[in-house]
């Protein structure tokens, strides 16, 4: 008997092939089988989702047959494959785009006798019972606050959202939840999911510390694209056969084959890195929530400064409000920390014109490093400036391929742009009129660490060796092991003043910093980016916790630990809330603008981005679909905006625009979105399409 096997694979995007192609087989095969396929002139790796006998309908089709079945691993289970499917539905992309793009890429590449090897080679370690566990960190002793939030999500479903200061010891609440749910259950697995690559190595550490004495070597695997695509599989395959109990990850995590996964931790949840930027355009975050309600695992939300869609859902209950989906778990209070910085704010409209760094902060740094503290720096601009221009005849060191500036960095003496990654060689005068005097204008992390260490070259240290001065950012850590190593550093006490951007500013447990300083953060105050306030304060509160994170130490060196902010806005709400640590006045008054005015959470929003050869082409085609889509059921109950271009328009010479789309109901605005593909895909044949390259929609955007 042949067989029709419904096989979802990686389609070139915008294909318009549907979601799942049809072979026939010799057998049949369970769903969530990987096979490889034909598809064109190549071989695939696909995830079979059904198959059925052949019909008399059938025959008259014809079906390439399957090829090899890699069923030697085990099938992908019902509750993964709900997943993908989930994700492909709400976030508009195909079924196997989500599916392949899933799985670890050396996964695609293997034939079924390699993967066998593979599996065999890594075996399968057998979980070490607790009674025969070997050396392991204890875990601490659990403050109050601790104790309640842990007995609260041992008794209750969540999802949780953990509210805890920084330094309240929220990681200590993760790995005391995630014990207790291995004590429980011998074969129960847990998601530890972090926002960054450089936040996974010390969070590991932690992890392996407190769990492979008792269950393993092989209990703790990371996946993250910061590993090599061998490493990547192995982890992946720990964690699909169930040895691996603890999986630690970024976004990309979300999706690993946990067969008895049990609880889903999300830490620092309102980062903006849990959305996926390229390709599908997903929330880790949120499909960790939707996956743990289809699993039955539970989910906790953690953060000093949750995003206020998470903040919102944990509202409690008031008069004819119902309140939110998750419920709220507070933490104060800071464990073996000194009280929560001194937030002091200079008014940089008194100090003189084209101050850098105040006086008064300069003295304030001086008096840190006297007694041989710490202080950090924090400017989210990296290079050496952020333009070269010339004085003469206005010329400025604009990319040829994008609609931004190259940045100068002078370590390399070279002008890079930070959008298509085009770099020159800095010109020894004036492209334009030849004057040899270009200079830079603005300020990079670079240029101030330069700045510092000029301040502070006559200044030395107790031991009368002079000041050292790190920077830590994308260019200082490129080489690998680099970040490593300057953290370290740090922690080491070689360092007296670290520079950088918010590489550094959340997750470090950085003890003898006293001092935190953020140079320019006004930009984001009025920003057209409605999230830009809320991102700002979380980056500010997130900074000012790397500061006094260790009472013992400022009791012994008899200081306080202070944030420092240099604004020329020192009575914009944002920073009286900031100076009063107080997230919850924050919140509710952004909350209030945002109801007011219709906006997330108070409503739902997608992007329609087109990218084309001219401007003029793309908002076309986006203008086109907005017509189309007035015939759509339900169209009158979404707001389509008009075509606009994006703020960096242009990059790598392709132009780019892009259409909001917003409705009140979530419900609503998804029908309109499945009932616009089609007529999407039917655009690009039209004269309207015609110089598009690509579109695509983005659902819960974070940038607008």
């Amino acid at each position: 008997m042949n067989w029709r096997v419904e096989v979802a694979v990686q389609t070139p995007a915008h294909a318009a092939l549907g979601d799942l192609l049809s072979y026939s087989g010799e057998r049949t095969l369970l769903a969530g089988t990987l096979v490889r396929v034909p598809l064109g002139k190549r071989e695939v790796l696909g995830v079979v989702w059904g198959s059925r006998p052949m019909a008399e309908e059938d025959a008259a089709l014809e079906f390439k047959p399957l090829g090899t079945a890699l069923d030697t691993l085990a099938p992908l289970g019902e509750a993964w494959r709900d997943l993908v499917a989930f994700a492909a539905r709400y976030y508009q992309r195909s079924l196997g785009e989500i599916a392949l793009a899933a799985l670890p890429p050396q996964l695609r590449d293997l034939s079924g006798v390699q993967l066998a090897r593979r599996l065999k080679r890594q075996g399968s370690a057998p979980v070490v019972d607790a009674g025969a566990a070997g050396p392991s960190a204890a875990a601490a002793a659990t403050s109050d606050e601790q104790a309640d939030a842990l007995r609260r999500i041992d008794a209750e479903p969540g999802p949780f959202l953990l509210f805890g200061s920084t330094g309240s010891g929220k990681t200590e609440v993760y790995l005391q939840a995630v014990a207790a749910l291995l004590a429980r259950s011998p074969a129960a697995q847990a998601l530890v999911m972090v926002p960054e690559i450089n936040l996974t190595p010390q969070l590991e550490a932690r992890f392996r510390a407190r769990f492979e004495g008792r269950f393993g070597a092989g209990a703790v695997v990371s996946l993250h694209s910061g590993m090599t695509n061998p490493q990547r599989l192995a982890s992946w395959l720990a964690a699909h056969a169930g040895t691996a109990r603890i999986v630690l990850g970024t976004r990309m995590a979300v999706f690993a084959s946990m067969p008895a996964l049990a609880l889903i931790v999300v830490d620092e949840e309102h980062d903006p890195s849990y959305k996926q930027q390229e390709g599908a355009r997903y929330s880790a975050r949120d499909l960790a929530v939707w996956r743990g309600r289809r699993e039955g695992a539970k989910v906790i939300l953690g953060s000093a400064t949750p995003s206020l869609e998470s903040w919102h859902q944990s509202r409690p209950p008031e008069g004819d409000d119902p309140g939110g989906r998750y419920l709220r778990l507070a933490m104060p209070s800071r464990i073996g920390a000194g009280a929560l910085p001194a937030v002091r704010l200079v008014d940089m409209r008194l100090q003189p014109s084209k101050t850098v760094l105040s006086g008064v902060l300069l003295d304030a740094i001086g008096q840190r490093i006297a007694r041989g503290e710490q202080s950090m720096v924090f400017l989210n601009r990296r290079g050496y400036a952020p333009v070269l221009a010339c004085g003469d005849c206005g010329w400025k060191s604009e990319c040829p391929h994008c609609s931004a500036f190259r940045v100068f960095h002078k370590i390399d003496r070279t002008l890079r742009c930070h959008h298509c990654g085009f770099t020159e060689r800095v010109p020894r005068a004036c492209p334009a009129c030849g004057n040899p005097d270009i200079a830079p204008v603005g300020r990079g992390t670079e240029r101030l660490e330069e700045h510092l260490g000029e301040l502070f070259a006559s200044v030395q240290r107790p031991d009368g060796s002079p000041v050292r001065i790190a920077r830590i950012d994308a260019d200082s850590t490129r080489k690998q092991g680099a970040l490593e190593s300057q953290l370290a550093a740090v922690h080491a006490g070689e360092v007296d003043v670290l520079v950088g951007t918010q590489m550094i500013a959340k997750g470090h447990d950085f003890r003898r910093i006293t001092l935190v300083a953020a140079v320019n953060p006004d930009g984001a105050l009025f920003s057209s980016d409605f999230r830009a306030p809320e991102r700002l304060f979380s980056l500010l509160m997130q900074s000012a916790g790397r500061a006094g994170r260790d009472a013992a130490y400022l009791a012994a060196q008899g200081t306080t630990a202070e944030m420092w902010i240099q604004t020329q806005h020192t009575d914009h709400p944002l920073f009286i809330a900031l100076r009063r640590h107080d997230y919850p006045a924050f919140a509710e008054s952004e909350l209030a603008q945002r109801r007011a005015a219709g906006m997330p959470p108070f409503a739902f929003q997608a992007l329609l981005r087109a990218d084309a050869r001219t401007q003029e082409a793309a908002q076309a085609f986006l203008n086109a679909a907005s017509a189309a889509a007035d015939a759509l059921e339900g169209a009158q109950q979404v707001a389509r905006y008009p075509a606009v271009p994006l703020a960096i328009q242009r990059v790598a010479n392709v132009e780019r625009a892009q259409m909001l789309v917003e409705s009140a109901s979530r419900a609503a605005l998804q029908r309109l979105l499945a009932q616009w593909q089609p007529v999407l895909h039917g655009l690009r044949r039209t004269p309207e399409g015609k110089g598009v390259i690509r579109w695509l929609v983005d659902v819960d955007p974070q940038q607008i």
